[in-house]
This record gives C-alpha cells, structure tokens and sequence, in this order.
C-alpha cells in the first residue's frame, strides 16, 4: 500500500527536495563537510532511533506493532554498528517530536516520515562519500539507504493494516516532516546561509 507514502510524498514535495540536497547534509553537520562529522551525523541519529523505538516497543499494547518497532530498534542499532563513529552531535530535533507520540498510529505515521527524510540525508552521505573519493564508506552507507528503502514499505503497509484512523497517522508524519524542515531552515539561516533558494 502506497497511497498514504506517496501522498505524503506530494503534499511536501518542495521540503522533502531541500532536506535532499547537499545543503542538507551541510546543515546536519554543523557546516563540517568531512568524513568524520558526516560519520558522527550519521550516529547521532542511529542512536536516537535505538532509544526511540526500543521505548515504543517496551509501551505498545499490539504485539504485531511491537515486534516492528522492535525490528526498527535492531535495525538502528545495526546502523550504528555499521557507522562505528562516536555520536558528537545532537540527534535531529525530530526525536523530541516523535518521543511525545504515544498513541499507535500516531507512532506508525510518524515511523513512517522518520524513515522518509532519514532516506533523504542517508542518499545525501552516500553521494558525500562518493564524491569523497572513499567508494568502501559509500558502500556501508548504501546498507543504510536499502535498510530506510525498505523500512518505507514495511511502515506503509502496517499504516494500512494496523492505523485504526489513518488521519491519525498522517497529521503525525507531516508534522515530523515540517519538524525536520523547520530544523533544516533554522540551522542553515543561523550560518547564513538562505535555505529557500536550494531546491
């Protein structure tokens, strides 16, 4: 089921191509456009999603939800595995949003947009790291970017089987979509930098 992902696709189309840019991944690291810092982005927030879904699966009253949620925290944690850099930087201020979810499809809508704009910045690592002449590290990084792929479709579909009220689910992802952005344009107008001009 991909209505409710490609809606939420098209109804932030112009966000969702800036936090896809490079300008993006300058935001993430604080301006520091090097291996490291790209590193430490990158486990910053495989942390915060370990903590995040390990306490959703300890709370969750559906035992199908909380074995995906529990997949979502071994997926993170496998990505800070993967990463193996220590976390330097806050997590993306979409943590703070997603922790005060406590309804189920609140959580599943907002699971679901987490993965989006995650994908976005993983895709942006990647090229990074290409671009950096460091073809292995690009490689590790496509493993983030298929786990998020992947983790789009598992998360559509269990919108659709297990959202009892799928406006729910969705007021929830366009807010932590709009959270991200509001972050993305904050941080970049405190370098200086004019977010609205990068598409």
């Amino acid at each position: 089921m991909t209505d409710f992902l490609d809606s939420l696709r098209d109804a932030h189309e112009t966000p969702l191509s800036r936090l896809g840019s490079s300008k993006a991944l300058y935001a993430v690291t604080g301006g520091e456009m090097d291996g490291d810092a790209v590193r430490a982005a990158a486990a910053a927030e495989a942390d915060a999603a370990i903590d995040l879904f390990d306490s959703w699966a300890a709370d969750e009253s559906n035992d199908e939800v909380v074995d995906l949620f529990s997949d979502l925290a071994d997926t993170a944690r496998d990505h800070a595995e993967t990463v193996d850099f220590d976390p330097d930087s806050d997590a993306p201020a979409i943590y703070d949003l997603l922790s005060d979810f406590d309804a189920t499809d609140e959580r599943l809508g907002g699971a679901l947009a987490r993965a989006l704009v995650s994908l976005k910045t993983v895709e942006q690592m990647v090229g990074f790291f290409v671009g950096d002449a460091d073809p292995m590290t690009a490689s590790t990084f496509r493993t983030l970017k298929t786990d998020l792929n992947d983790q789009l479709d598992t998360l559509a579909n269990a919108v659709d089987e297990f959202a009892e009220d799928e406006a729910v689910a969705r007021e929830a992802a366009d807010e932590v979509v709009e959270t991200a952005y509001e972050e993305y344009v904050e941080t970049l107008e405190g370098m200086g930098i004019k977010p609205k001009n990068v598409c």
